[in-house]
């Protein structure tokens, strides 16, 4: 895939401000200070100064996680998935009349978009979190009537998606950020398509623990997200520095006091093929319409804390509403168990996590062709807050 043949979409009226925004951005993103390779200290544990940076900052750009094979794994499951979407929506086949990806699932999976369209801002979806609404360019003739943009439960669609969530230098930094016993949040694939992929709005997620009396800037989690082809400031996400550490932000009056959807203190992701962001939940973040020639294809996944999630009824944004007891914490977290070992099968000599709830199961978690049937429908299971 890589550059797309497309020629760049303009933003009309507002082009040359946009592109200056662009430019202006990258500078403030490589000025923070917050990004480099997965280290640790002598002890084994993450190297201080990169915990330091993410919570300076609410994201860390690690560089070069994901290498060259395991890119090109990502790659091969990636034109499968799109080879087996449905042919339109709430179609049951694909285009070459073979059973449609995620037609039969009962759990959310396949988000559709107009192209280069923002399908959440300005709207009530998602409790009312996206307040407004970002420009939306004009397509090029020809452009599809509808695109997915967002597949949720993606590691029932993608052995390479399963083996990233394993991956061992991206959950010690989970531990690290949210504890040895931390859980799992969801997963999901964006797709961002050159001169097609949606925008998604300015929004803060976490919709359970606002008001809660025990808040702090981690109580909402935080997502990886592994970049396929990298990202730039056209087409990747953007944040802004510092605000998952504020408990209130009325992101629409940011929005009026710009006079624009460019906020003058986001940046975005700079990110090259196999870089891993972690994002906290909280900041305040989005991204605009794909109108560059390069595609973004993110594989993300989030985790929380644990005492985050127990006990709690959850948001009901990304499944029904639950109680989130230890029984339903285990069951989930046995996703990052079969993670685990379907990345030892796939990479033998690399050295495996070791993720400490596991030692409380009653049986060990074995990745086989049985649980990966096993799986449809997994993310009815989410721990969403």
């Amino acid at each position: 895939m890589g550059e797309a043949e497309t020629a760049t979409i303009k933003y009309g009226a507002d082009d040359d401000a946009m592109q200056a925004y662009l430019r202006e951005g990258e500078a403030r993103a490589y000025a923070l200070g917050n990004r480099g390779p997965v280290r640790f200290t002598a002890d084994g544990a993450i190297h201080p100064d990169i915990l330091e940076a993410y919570w300076r900052c609410g994201f860390y750009i690690f560089e070069g996680v994901l290498g060259r094979e395991e890119l090109a794994d990502i790659e091969a499951d990636l034109k499968n998935i799109l080879g087996r979407l449905p042919a339109e929506k709430g179609a049951a086949l694909d285009a070459k009349g073979r059973p449609a990806l995620g037609a039969d699932c009962k759990a959310p999976t396949l988000f559709w978009s107009k192209p280069l369209a923002d399908p959440f801002g300005g709207t009530d979806l998602a409790n009312g979190r996206h307040p407004v609404k970002m420009t939306e360019p004009t397509p090029a003739a020809g452009a599809p009537k509808e695109i997915v943009y967002l597949i949720l439960g993606s590691l029932q669609f993608s052995d390479s998606c399963l083996r990233v969530y394993g991956h061992p230098h991206l959950l010690a930094v989970a531990a690290a950020v949210n504890g040895p016993d931390f859980t799992p949040f969801n997963e999901a694939l964006f797709i961002k398509e050159p001169g097609l992929g949606a925008s998604v709005a300015w929004h803060r997620d976490g919709v359970t623990h606002w008001d809660n009396a025990n808040w702090d800037q981690g109580t909402h989690g935080f997502n990886f997200m592994a970049q396929l082809y990298g990202c730039t400031p056209a087409n990747g996400l953007w944040v802004v520095p510092g605000s998952h550490k504020k408990r209130e932000i009325d992101i629409k009056a940011l929005v009026e006091q710009a006079g624009s959807e460019r906020l003058p203190d986001a940046v975005p992701f700079i990110c090259a093929p196999g870089d891993v962001a972690i994002t906290n939940r909280q900041a305040v973040h989005g991204s605009f319409a794909n109108t560059s020639k390069d595609w973004r294809v993110t594989v993300n996944f989030g985790f929380h804390r644990r005492k985050s999630v127990l006990g709690v009824s959850g948001g009901g944004i990304h499944n029904a509403p639950g109680i989130y007891d230890d029984n339903r914490i285990q069951a989930r977290s046995r996703l990052i168990g079969y993670a685990i070992d379907a990345r030892r099968q796939r990479f033998p000599k690399e050295r495996q996590f070791d993720y400490a709830p596991l030692a409380a199961m009653d049986k060990p978690c074995k990745w086989d062709t049985e649980v990966k049937a096993s799986l449809k429908d997994y993310n009815l299971m989410d721990l969403s807050i």
